[in-house]
This record gives structure tokens, sequence and C-alpha cells, in this order.
């Protein structure tokens, strides 16, 4: 049995990143498992530009910010496996994957990193009443038929969920001709970034209508149109408010969901609020020796950070490989918590000894918060109090805590709170 010294489940933005600083810190034994026909992973339909300002400075598409790391690691020489499914991970990190050359083989890692990236929620989970008419698409599977297969799914849309893709897809099929002629969204609120709501739909007209679902699908062959509705506070239809709208094509985009079937299977711990694994200070799961990054740990919004969190994961890889990693108690973690308006925290614990300088916190929020504090408590003491002008769902938030700050005696917990002052 062939072995490695870390494997890397997933060639997309964060599973390229996580190799190249793996390899970057001395790793030279390591494998990328791709299960599509190339590296690059979504960023391969994402034709629009607004990726790698925070990264490159400058202004890219999704192939060109994918390529930059594609070329790198073709430089590395990091060996890579295209078309290739991992089918299981057993508890002794054995890899099961299937593929045409070589069929069905089992490898063998020191250290894994999962890098799956996330799916869309489908229809399925949204249980709005009618039939099953064709020309009822997810936004990411409307944007590879646009994008990469060149197909137009229809002419007169209809869009359900403002999340980024959705947003994004409202102006490419304005692009391609299409009428897109409503935005419905349930939550009193957008998911997707400010940014995407100016270019994407007020620069071409295409109203959003915040608190509105769609109650029923007319339509049996192919899709004749929808009824949407306003919402009360409950997320129940308001009798009397129902309107409908003619279309061909309705696309949904109502979450992403991090891919961790595989994450699962092994026993990782998983977040009930972010669907992915619990992980330490060095994004290291419940299992010793396996790291999640990117979408399969928590729904970015911006690719820049995805690379940014690999990179930590293939270090902190790296490391563990390399046995320079102080392992600790359990209760001797320092232990994150989020509440107030604050729905997670990634990371969930924290050792201190494994921080070179400081920590980066990522976290969202539940709701849209204006003028409002964000305040991290130590041990009870408040020893952050930040203002900010606007908190909204769509836009991850970030933190950074000096290792000064964790070496307070004896701190257990941090807590994250929004709050008046």
């Amino acid at each position: 049995m062939k072995s490695y010294d870390i494997v890397i489940i997933g060639g997309g933005p964060a599973g390229l990143a996580a190799a190249i600083s793996a390899r970057e810190n001395g790793i030279e034994n390591l494998l990328i498992i791709e299960r599509d026909e190339v590296l690059g992973g979504i960023l391969n339909q994402c034709i629009h530009n607004g990726f790698g300002l925070h990264r490159f400075n400058e202004e890219l598409t999704g192939p060109e910010y994918a390529y930059r790391f594609i070329e790198k690691v073709i430089d590395l020489k990091i060996e890579y496996k295209l078309n290739t499914m991992v089918l299981n991970i057993d508890a002794d990190k054995n890899i099961t994957y299937i593929n045409k050359e070589e069929g069905f083989i089992q490898i063998k890692s020191k250290s894994i990193i999962l890098a799956m990236g996330c799916r869309e929620r489908a229809r399925g989970a949204l249980n709005i009443a009618g039939y099953r008419p064709a020309g009822i698409f997810s936004a990411g599977a409307a944007q590879h038929l646009v994008n990469i297969e060149g197909y137009m799914p229809g002419k007169e849309v209809v869009i359900l969920g403002s999340g980024d893709i959705g947003l994004i897809m409202a102006r490419r099929m304005t692009f391609e001709g299409a009428n897109v002629k409503v935005v419905a969204e349930i939550l009193p609120f957008s998911g997707g970034l400010k940014r995407n709501i100016v270019q994407c739909l007020d620069d071409f007209n295409i109203p959003l209508k915040l608190s509105h679902t769609i109650i029923d699908i007319k339509g049996k062959d192919r899709i004749e149109g929808v009824i949407i509705a306003k919402v009360d506070e409950n997320m129940k239809p308001i009798k009397g408010t129902e309107e409908y709208y003619s279309c061909d094509t309705l696309l949904l985009s109502v979450g992403l969901i991090p891919e961790n079937e595989l994450s699962k299977e092994i026993g990782i711990e998983i977040n009930p609020i972010t669907s992915g694994p619990i992980v330490n200070e060095s994004l290291e799961t419940n299992i010793e020796g396996i790291f999640s990054c990117g979408n399969a740990l928590h729904v970015h919004d911006l690719v820049d950070f995805v690379s940014e969190e690999a990179e930590t994961a293939g270090k902190s890889a790296a490391i563990y490989i390399l046995n320079k990693k102080t392992k600790r108690e359990k209760e001797e973690y320092i232990y994150l918590k989020a509440s107030n308006g604050i729905r997670y925290t990634v990371p969930s614990i924290v050792n201190i000894e494994n921080i070179d300088k400081e920590l980066t916190v990522r976290f969202r929020v539940g709701g849209v918060f204006t003028n409002k504090f964000l305040n991290v408590y130590f041990d009870g003491a408040r020893l952050i109090h930040k203002k900010h002008l606007i908190f909204a769902p769509g836009e991850m938030e970030t933190l950074k805590l000096g290792k000064d700050m964790l070496l307070k005696k004896d701190l257990k917990n941090i807590e994250f709170k929004i709050e008046d002052n």
C-alpha cells in the first residue's frame, strides 16, 4: 500500500493553498485528490471578477485566481490525481479512492486535510408546493450551464434566495438576454455581500423583495410561473399578499452546506451551526492529524480568506508531521464561545502553545446590527470593545487576538458578543 505524509482531499482553492503551504513548510511526500477533471474547484465557473483584492491587491476572475495556485502546484511538482473520488477514510487514515486508470485503490496517510468545499441546498429542503416541472435549477447549476457548457437555462427568470451565487446569476442571465423579474428573499435582510446587491441587482434595476417567499410553483412539464407571498416574523405567508410571476426558469440560491459526509463517517465532531468540523487553533479536528479548511469547514464569502485559512491548515499539518506540535490535556484548552447575535467562531478551542504571534478568529452574525459594539470577554473581563457601523450576516468578520492577550493566567473562556455599549 502506497503511503503519503499528507493527503489533501479536494483540489479547489482551499486544497491548492493547503498543499502549497505544506510543501513550503517542509513536506515532500504529499498528494491532492480531486474528483473533477481539472484543478481549481468552483472557481472555474466563476468567470466574474472581484477575486484576489485582499490577496493580490488586484481584481481577478475566478479562473485567473485559481491559476495562480495551480501554476505554483505544478512548479513545486506536487502530485495530484484528477477524476478521482474518495469513497472512504478509516480511523487509521487509510484512504480508499476510485478512478478509471487505477480502479479501486487504498493508500495510507499520516495526516489528512479535508478541503471538499460545499454544496448547494436543494429544492427538496424547501417544501414548496407544486409539481416537479423542468426549469428549476440551483444557482450554481445554472452558472455551470451558462459559463462552462454554454447553455441558456431559460429566458424569463425568477430567483429565490439572495445568496451571492443567486445575485451573480441575476446579473449573468441579464447579460445573456434573459429577463430577471424578481429576487425573493424570505429573511428581512439579504444573505449576499453588499457589493453584489449593488452591482448585480441595483445596477440592472432587478427588484429584491425581502421577507417574501415562493408558496406555489405552477406548471406540470415545464415551470410556467410562481406565486410569491410576503411572510410574517414567523416566516409564515401572509394571506392576501400573493403575487403571480410568469417564468420559464426558477433559480434557487438558498444556502450552502459544507460537504462533510466523509468527515462524519470517521467520527469527526460537527458544529451544528456551521455544518463543518469543530476545530482548534491549528484547524485540527477532534481526530489527531486530520485538519479541515475552506468551505468544508465553514462557508466563506471571499476566496482570499479561504486561501489564508488553508495555508494555516497546510502549515499545521506539516508541523504535525515534523513533530513540532505540543499536545495538551483537554482541560488546558481555552474555549471560544459565541453569543448575543454572534452565531459561531472558528476556531472553537485553542491551545496557546501552538500560536506564534496571534490567533485569527472568524465569525458570522445572525442578523443585521447597526451602530453596535463587538465585545470580547476573557473569563468575564471585557478586554476588546470595538464599534461597528454595521454587522451583516452575508459578510464574514475577522478578529485577530494577540498572543499576549491569551497568556492571561488560568484563562478558560473567551466570549464574543454584540452589545449596545
